[in-house]
């Protein structure tokens, strides 16, 4: 089973990257919360934890190999966790996490069936089986939501204005937008160029900063 990829992002598209390593490419799905993470370093070399599962029937040898990558190990035990529901499957997982898994952690052990059903594909028949068979066994997943803290208010510059309504062009919520940028801008005040400022919010998103 492949654990871990790492190679350079040769192209994203709304459910999945294109990881290239070795002179072979190979195509990774994501979930939704991690897309325009990976599209702000589209060129660049990262590294994913990934899932390997088959889809498809074995009648007539149907079955096709995927690979689901996440950017944190954490995500993927989550994601794991997440499936076991009745009903839902790899694929309405993937289009479900349209939220950092934290956050969707912290709405089953709160029994926040409003957050659930916003997200994509989750009704309210599923959202309340979602709790039912997850709540309580989610904590280590939810400590990182209930850890977030917004930072201090800063006066915007054109720059961060910039790089704010590009992430909300992205599909950011702009709240989380503006806390990453914030946080950001205090981390790396030199920063002149919307480009790298997105760059190191999605680091303060992702846990690798700040």
């Amino acid at each position: 089973m492949i654990v871990r990829i790492t190679g350079m992002i040769d192209e994203v598209t709304e459910e999945s990257v294109v990881i290239e390593r070795d002179g072979l490419a190979h195509e990774v799905l994501v979930p939704g919360y991690a897309i325009a993470e990976l599209a702000a370093v589209h060129g660049q070399q990262v590294t994913l934890y990934t899932y390997e599962v088959y889809e498809g029937t074995a009648v007539g040898g149907n079955l096709v190999p995927r690979l689901i990558g996440f950017p944190h190990q954490e995500d993927r035990a989550f994601f794991k966790k997440f499936i076991t529901v009745k009903g839902v499957g790899l694929r309405r997982a993937l289009k479900a996490l349209a939220d950092p898994p934290a956050r969707v952690a912290s709405a089953i052990e709160n029994g926040d069936t409003k957050t659930l059903i916003r997200l994509p594909g989750i009704g309210k028949r599923a959202a309340e089986q979602i709790v039912a068979e997850l709540r309580g066994k989610l904590d280590a997943f939810a400590i990182a939501a209930a850890a977030d803290r917004p930072p201090a208010k800063i006066d915007w510059t054109s720059t961060q204005r910039d790089a704010l309504e590009i992430l909300i062009a992205w599909g950011e919520r702009r709240q989380d937008a503006e806390e990453w940028l914030q946080r950001a801008a205090q981390l790396h005040p030199g920063i002149g160029q919307a480009e790298d400022l997105i760059r190191a919010a999605y680091k303060i998103k992702a846990g690798t900063e700040g």
